[in-house]
């Protein structure tokens, strides 16, 4: 198994963070990582923001309700889609896959918390003062895990098919 493998492999959602600080260097390679996410005919449509004021943190965490622990986290990165790019949601989805794994690989732990059509959204565009033609598409709470779960994972052949399903091989 090569490392990029392994790195994929090793990821799980955490949600509790040790109280540590994430060098500045870490996170921009993260952004760029993202950056250089696959796009629908290049437009790149997003907007990082990388938050790491404890207030904010702790606002953006209030204002989800379901992801407490974004205000224990080293930094987040709030990912936005620009409303009017056909595939603003897919790209963005790609991008933010571009830095859990990116993360992964600083052996930093993280948790995707969705963000688009979350009545959140706008109130968490509206806190970091980014423009109204950018829609939250996802939140990504980052930091040195207290804890890591193994939960389970269906097999490869639950969940694959070759050439067409219910083949013989089903």
């Amino acid at each position: 198994m090569n490392v990029g493998t392994m790195t994929i492999k090793s990821r799980r959602s955490v949600r509790k963070y040790r109280p540590t600080k994430i060098p500045p260097y870490v996170i921009q390679d993260v952004l760029d990582c993202g950056r250089l996410a696959p796009t629908a005919n290049n437009l790149q449509p997003w907007l990082f923001g990388a938050v790491t004021d404890r207030d904010l943190l702790r606002k953006i965490a209030d204002l989800t309700g379901s992801a407490p622990f974004i205000a224990d986290a080293a930094v987040c990165i709030a990912v936005f889609g620009r409303f009017g790019e056909t595939f603003y949601l897919e790209d963005c989805a790609a991008a933010t896959m571009n830095m859990i794994i990116a993360f992964q690989n600083h052996g930093l732990a993280t948790c995707w918390v969705a963000g688009d059509k979350k009545p959140y959204a706008e109130p968490v565009r509206e806190l970091l003062g980014v423009p109204p033609e950018y829609s939250l598409v996802s939140l990504i709470p980052a930091g040195a895990p207290a804890e890591v779960g193994n939960p389970p994972k269906k097999t490869l052949d639950e969940v694959t098919f070759q050439d067409r399903y219910g083949g013989k091989d089903r």
